[in-house]
């Protein structure tokens, strides 16, 4: 459930942006009326309609996110907060310029500062933020706790540059594609492929 959570900004996100490639009138129609006020020129083009109405949409759902916790006193994670600041900014800046670079930047910047503040625990502060999220649910060696510190860290970096190549080198329909697949089927499988690797682990300790 809190991976479903974690995911509905995504998943509104490529489902707007399907529906208003789809439907490029209405979509231009509903963003010119709700956005025409905070884009620069105040004009929006049926290209560009789709995805500033996907980013909007996104926006709003993680303001309801943070919302939804608030209201119900319950802890906003740090890396929902993270999430947060960036789609603010980087969705506020492929609104007004009409741009959406801006946003295909996003996913990789967000991959890159949870990267970062892995890898500074880990080698700055001597914490490994991993283990201090998983340390309650599973006992491992040391040497394991650096290892796995050490492949979320890799993963994070290889999948900001993969969202660069991809957000860059094809069509936006492709993109959007990659960012909801990343979610829903990349970290999935990095996270059996982990699994896989700490079971000898549980099994010893058991």
């Amino acid at each position: 459930m809190k991976f479903l959570f974690d995911l509905f900004p995504v998943i509104l996100f490529f489902g707007t942006f399907k529906w208003g490639e789809s439907h490029v009138a209405s979509a231009q129609e509903i963003a010119s009326q709700f956005l025409s006020g905070l884009i620069s020129g105040g004009i929006v083009s049926p290209d560009q309609a789709p995805i500033l109405l996907a980013t909007a949409i996104a926006m709003l759902a993680s303001v309801l996110q943070i919302g939804y916790l608030l209201v119900r006193r319950k802890k906003v994670d740090a890396m929902l907060w993270i999430s947060f600041v960036i789609i603010s900014v980087f969705g506020g800046l492929t609104i007004y310029f009409h741009n959406e670079n801006f946003i295909k930047w996003k996913p990789t910047v967000l991959y890159w500062c949870y990267g970062a503040a892995l890898l500074m625990g880990q080698y700055i502060f001597k914490k490994n933020l991993i283990r201090t999220a998983m340390e309650s649910q599973i006992k491992l060696p040391d040497s394991v706790w650096t290892k796995l510190g050490l492949a979320w860290i890799g993963y994070c970096v290889v999948m900001g540059f993969a969202n660069i190549f991809v957000a860059f080198n094809f069509s936006n329909d492709t993109w959007v594609n990659f960012k909801l697949i990343s979610m829903v089927a990349i970290m999935p499988a990095f996270v059996i492929a982990q699994s896989l690797f700490l079971s000898k682990y549980m099994e010893e300790a058991a």
